[in-house]
């Protein structure tokens, strides 16, 4: 708290004011899912994932991109300064908390490891200190939230089984469950369900809420579920978007239903010929990328956004790793046919299956990258409708909570 907040260049653009915690399920710590900071006089959140390093010097942020909604807290969600310092415990008070960084194996994250209590003496000027660890003060971490716990016990779980769980729940707890649970492990749930049950569990999130879940959707899942909405609300939160994304969802939703253009995404990795192999495994890297878009680098003439320049190939993360750092990528291109967003669902999943491919590009007729399509994007359109209800329900290794399916 009042570390410096930090652009992606270095550049000081406002302060950390306050941690935002989550308990988590039994017997694991509490964990960071954000930080509130001041920038440009506003009062915005965070999240934690959106840090490259936090160190004495700062924290730092991957991109540019800072949102300046207004922060307000969800149900469930502690913040330290607010509601754990100063907090009474018996005859102490909480002093300090102390974070440590961890992993889950997809992605590092701070959680809460000791508690500094205070005790006042009278017979002393100073007060005296100990540690504790922080399951010792279980009480302290009680949000009073009714659904808090059983968001907390599915933030480990896979996207698609905590969609299983969902599924069993009536319509109220649905969405008590999302108003647990953080931003993007609502959009990852919201993905993994059919678009009219996604509408029925935002109905009731405020403009900023569903504002900030939706900026958390990958760009394809989004176009489809604004698609379904009705046009006043569509409208509504189209306005409401940053004008990029705006007019990268408009043209998502220019295309016709049942064509390339509508199982497209435009996030994807490019880069120029001159990029080194060094350049382009420090993209792959980045944990956000979903690992059917970090299989392989796109590689076009500027600009480097689509519509891009002339598209030129695409270069295989299997090559990226036989090639030395300082390779430039136009030497190690491959040519891989693209397909236009006219095209039908069923050519472009023919187009996949014949050059074992994990994701195909899209290009307009004057040879500019749009954006691309992704293996699995291609079977949720192709498999019968309700694969994933028959899935679910014939799923052995799916267990509830009886206290959440009750």
């Amino acid at each position: 708290m009042r570390l410096p907040l930090l652009d992606a260049g270095g550049a000081t653009i406002g302060r950390i004011e306050d941690i935002v915690i989550v308990p988590s399920r039994s017997g694991t710590a509490p964990r960071v899912v954000g930080y509130v900071a001041t920038s440009q006089r506003r009062r915005i959140f965070v999240n934690g994932t959106r840090f490259s390093q936090i160190d004495g010097d700062g924290a730092r942020l991957r991109s540019w991109d800072v949102d300046l909604h207004p922060f307000k807290a969800k149900p469930g969600e502690l913040l330290v300064g607010r509601d754990v310092l100063d907090k009474k415990i018996g005859d102490e008070t909480v002093s300090d908390i102390a974070l440590r960084s961890t992993t889950d194996g997809r992605a590092t994250y701070w959680e809460l490891a000791k508690i500094r209590l205070a005790r006042r003496n009278a017979l002393r000027r100073r007060p005296s200190y100990r540690l504790v660890d922080w399951d010792e003060v279980p009480t302290l971490f009680n949000s009073g939230a009714p659904m808090a716990a059983e968001a907390a016990s599915m933030r480990d779980m896979h996207p698609s089984d905590v969609a299983t769980v969902v599924r069993t729940l009536p319509l109220a707890q649905r969405k008590q469950l999302a108003a647990a649970m953080d931003d993007e492990r609502l959009a990852d749930l919201l993905e993994e369900l059919p678009e009219a049950e996604q509408l029925r569990i935002i109905e009731g999130l405020d403009l900023d809420r569903l504002m900030s879940v939706l900026d958390e959707m990958e760009y394809d899942d989004l176009a489809d579920l604004l698609a379904e909405m009705p046009g006043e609300q569509r409208t509504r939160i189209l306005d409401a978007m940053d004008d990029d994304d705006a007019a990268v969802m408009r043209q998502l939703l220019s295309y016709e239903e049942g064509t390339a253009g509508g199982l497209m995404t435009p996030d994807i990795i490019i880069l120029g010929p001159t990029a080194t192999v060094a350049e382009a495994l420090a993209q792959i890297r980045d944990p956000d990328w979903l690992v059917s878009i970090a299989a392989q680098v796109f590689v076009c003439r500027p600009p480097y956004r689509p519509p891009t320049g002339t598209y030129l190939g695409v270069v295989h993360f299997q090559r990226l790793l036989r090639e030395p750092p300082s390779m430039e990528l136009g030497r190690c291109l491959e040519q891989e046919p693209t397909i236009t967003p006219n095209v039908p669902d069923r050519e472009v999943a023919e187009k996949l299956a014949s050059y074992n491919m994990l994701a195909v590009g899209v290009t307009d007729d004057a040879g500019h990258l749009l954006g691309a399509i992704t293996v699995d994007d291609v079977l949720d359109r192709t498999l019968p409708t309700g694969w994933r209800q028959r899935r679910r329900s014939n799923s052995p290794n799916i267990h509830t909570n009886p206290a959440v399916a009750r």
